[in-house]
């Protein structure tokens, strides 16, 4: 049981890590835009990308939970 534990752990630590290693590289990205004075057209390109992902993102929970947010019926027609 002691073996377990510690093996969860250390997943939790690795990838406590490498979250904050991923939001560090995009603080660092985010700053060298700034600096370079790109930051406003980096946010203009994200931001529809952005959208498009959180949107698929919303579908995908919808449809997990047996929700129905589109019109679509079972067989994919509209």
């Amino acid at each position: 049981m002691e073996t377990v534990l510690n093996l969860m752990l250390i997943r939790f630590g690795l990838i406590a890590a490498g979250l904050v290693v991923l939001a560090l590289l995009a603080f660092a990205v985010a700053l060298h835009f700034k600096r370079r004075g790109r930051l406003d057209d980096v946010r203009r390109y994200a931001d529809p990308a952005l959208k498009a992902a959180l949107r698929a993102a919303t579908r995908r929970l919808d449809g997990a939970r047996g929700g129905t947010s589109s019109p679509r019926r079972p067989d994919g027609c509209r």
